[in-house]
């Protein structure tokens, strides 16, 4: 799934070639790419028809386009598989294109939202009341994410000693922080040295501030490499891919050498998922059932 820097890119090719433009026409072509809009297709076709778009928006892995002289917003989630492009109207039309959206202006381009495995989806929802941002109210249980000017070090510090839970699952709590997901969580824990099943308990404010730093530094990585594409899926609004993952550390690198120490990388399952760590670098925690025994200075 698109992590924090992936639907950035997206998000920035919304705002470039779709932000101001009217809609003259919405189609759903799959009934299950506009689900979360739960009065139905023909519904949101109908409320998107003469709407203007906004600025992109995002929070997290989610993207926004508020609606000018609206209380909604458009609200995408990439899913799995996911894709807004921005295509010519006369391009033969992609075998996954579910929804298509045509604009009143002459640029001759439309948005398409394309979705192999339809996890994805598109919906429209009321705005938070008075939120400067509009915030469609489906996401404002979403923590700010660790690029947002606003995002609050020191209460995320106080929140990870107050957890009972294990730092890698603190990561990915979108409650708690937002935009981090599997390939980043252990990119960062990799730069800092912390094993994914260390104690959130056990963090000090240092090297809480040090992970953060790790979390900022790959994702701003990321993001100038245009994301990371394991998966062709993945792709901006032009259809292109990043290439980010040339330059990963510890995701995917089972068994090659770790860039710091020249121990193999491991991977084990986590959660349906798979963690891929150092073992010399990042040392597990000790003592049972997960608690660590490892010194801790003071917070």
């Amino acid at each position: 799934m698109p992590e924090l820097p992936e639907v950035e890119v997206v998000r920035r090719g919304l705002d470039r070639w779709v932000s101001g433009r009217t809609v003259a026409r919405a189609e759903v072509l799959h009934a299950r790419s506009v689900r979360r809009h739960l009065a139905g297709g023909a519904d949101f076709a109908a409320r998107l028809e003469a709407q203007t778009f906004g600025p992109a928006l995002r929070r997290g892995k989610y993207l926004w386009l508020p609606l000018h002289d609206s209380p909604l917003a458009l609200l995408g989630h990439l899913g799995m598989s996911g894709q807004l492009l921005v295509q010519p109207e006369d391009a033969p039309a992609e075998a996954h294109l579910r929804i298509r959206i045509r604009f009143e202006d002459d640029l001759g381009t439309e948005l398409r939202f394309v979705d192999q495995r339809t996890f994805g989806g598109l919906s429209l929802h009321e705005c938070v009341p008075g939120d400067p941002e509009r915030l469609p109210v489906p996401l404002s249980h979403i923590a700010r994410d660790p690029l947002d000017p606003r995002f609050d070090d020191a209460a995320f510090h106080t929140a990870l000693r107050r957890r009972r839970t294990t730092i890698k699952r603190a990561l990915l709590d979108q409650s708690l922080i937002s935009g981090v997901g599997n390939i980043y969580a252990d990119e960062a824990l990799w730069r800092t040295r912390l094993h994914y099943e260390r104690p959130t308990a056990t963090l000090t404010r240092p090297v809480t501030t040090e992970l953060l730093t790790h979390i900022r530094e790959v994702m701003t990585d990321a993001l100038a490499a245009g994301g990371t594409s394991f998966d062709s899926l993945y792709v901006n609004v032009n259809g292109e891919s990043g290439y980010f993952d040339r330059s990963l550390d510890a995701y995917g690198r089972e068994d090659e050498p770790c860039r710091r120490c020249g121990t193999p990388i491991r991977r084990r399952p986590w959660m349906n998922r798979s963690s891929y760590f150092c073992p010399r670098c990042q040392r597990p925690p000790r003592g049972p059932a997960g608690t660590t025994a490892l010194a801790v200075r003071s917070s």
